[in-house]
């Protein structure tokens, strides 16, 4: 555990009372958090490491798996939680970003925590953030969500955390902990302007989160030189996919596979998973390669069944409406598109492909459609309005212009309009896919809901 112990003087000092501008519901407490640092993302360890200091932050579980990447960080946390869980431990998990509910970022035993109890750690944040005679520490509205897991977590007394960084490693708020197994899924091209405009700049940031002496897990087979640089110069014992452990089909049985270990004879026989992209098996591998470095004992029957059950919202998700196959992806970068029509071609419907599409104004936007091309036969472009980062429909399809050059195209002002135009449009068998990010997974769903 990285963290500093409990500074005397704010250990001593009774908590201050709140400023009255500040509300009591999560919600406003939310909307508070986004004012109080100047950048919406502002990477660096020093503030979050001073303020879990004055918490008194010891450490949140017995262990801690920290894991970080360009894509499928998310469904290896669920699949280490779901793992974990099935061989009974106490788990937690912290992940980001939400998708209906900013709840769904601290789960503890497979529960997502409740408005009072964030409320409660915001509340102790707040008052260690304001003590003392100088300025506030300014923290930023994902710094805030970390403190408040770690605390929450501590509190629980957990066997395990699962911590997912929020973006990069070395300089992520999840970074101040010490993690005793860490994991790295993948390296590719996202954040540039944030983390560097290759691979190479990229995974040493992601390797950040290596501690000396510790397992890392490498999720892919060929990971970036600057990471195992980083893992032999700090002493870190590097765990590789394809060398160390792998994951292989049956033979004649596509819907199972072999998980080995480089033990001769360690070998599993999985379930498919019910995360289904092609990328979902090398995460399970990952997953448990990482619970195997931990060496906790973790049964087959566990893994077995942790693998089936592990769920995430908006992972090639499928909703079913008048016989239209409905998809819904956070797909939100190039590499995440290659895995969603990789999916798309191992799965075929007998119709035709729509897409709803938008992405952040950030984003390698033709680098996300380009994989897509040839899979769909209608483009439903469509603005986001609830972040900054979005983009209008007009902005979407003048900066797509030339990426979708002969493609059919409409444009709508928002997900919801795109989707229930798509659908209209649909007949059964036909198939619908709605992805470029969080949001627009997230606008979907909600409209699926009440519509």
């Amino acid at each position: 555990m990285a963290v500093p112990h409990a500074d005397a003087r704010y250990a001593a000092r009774p908590h201050r009372p709140l400023p009255h501008r500040i509300a009591v519901n999560l919600e406003q407490w939310l909307a508070y958090q986004q004012r109080q640092h100047p950048d919406a993302i502002a990477l660096g360890l020093d503030r979050v490491r001073e303020l879990a200091g004055r918490l008194g932050l010891t450490g949140p579980a017995r262990h801690v798996i920290t894991v970080a990447g360009t894509n499928g960080k998310g469904s290896t946390v669920a699949f280490i939680e779901a793992i974990a869980r099935a061989a009974g431990l106490r788990v937690g998990a912290y992940t980001s970003p939400h998708l209906l509910a900013y709840n769904e970022r601290v789960r503890i035993d497979g529960v997502d925590a409740d408005d009072a109890a964030l409320v409660s750690a915001f509340e102790r944040i707040e008052s260690a953030r304001t003590a003392g005679a100088g300025e506030p520490v300014a923290l930023t509205y994902f710094e805030y969500g970390t403190l408040a897991a770690l605390l929450l977590f501590e509190q629980a007394r957990l066997d395990l955390a699962i911590l997912e960084v929020g973006l990069g490693g070395r300089l992520d708020a999840v970074n101040i902990i010490d993690a005793d197994v860490a994991v790295i899924t993948t390296v590719d091209l996202d954040h540039q302007a944030l983390l560097g405009v290759d691979r190479e700049a990229i995974g040493f940031e992601k390797a950040g989160i290596m501690r000396a002496g510790k397992p890392v897990v490498l999720g892919e087979a060929d990971p970036p030189a600057s990471v195992l640089r980083h893992a032999y110069r700090i002493g870190a014992s590097a765990i590789r996919a394809g060398c160390d452990f792998l994951i292989d089909d049956l033979p004649g049985d596509d819907a199972q596979a072999r998980w080995r270990w480089r033990e001769p004879g360690y070998a599993i026989e999985l379930p498919e998973p019910s995360l289904s992209a092609p990328a979902q098996r090398a995460n399970a591998a990952a997953a448990i390669a990482a619970l195997r470095a931990l060496d906790i004992g973790i049964d087959a029957a566990a893994i077995v069944t942790g693998v089936r059950t592990a769920r995430v919202p908006a992972r090639t998700q499928r909703i079913e409406r008048a016989g239209v196959e409905i998809v819904i992806d956070v797909a939100h970068n190039p590499q995440a598109a290659a895995q969603l029509a990789a999916w798309l071609a191992a799965h075929r419907c007998a119709g035709t492909t729509r897409a709803v599409f938008s992405a952040l104004g950030d984003k390698d936007l033709g680098g996300i459609v380009a994989p897509l091309l040839g899979q769909v036969g209608h483009w439903n472009l469509c603005g986001l309005h609830d972040t900054p980062r979005g983009l209008s429909a007009d902005a979407l399809a003048e900066r797509l212009g030339g990426a979708l050059a002969g493609a059919a195209v409409t444009s709508h002002t928002d997900v919801a309009t795109a989707l229930a135009v798509a659908l209209a449009a649909s007949l059964p068998l036909d198939r619908l896919l709605v992805f470029g990010s969080f949001h627009t997974a997230a606008d979907a769903l909600r409209a699926l809901a009440t519509g």
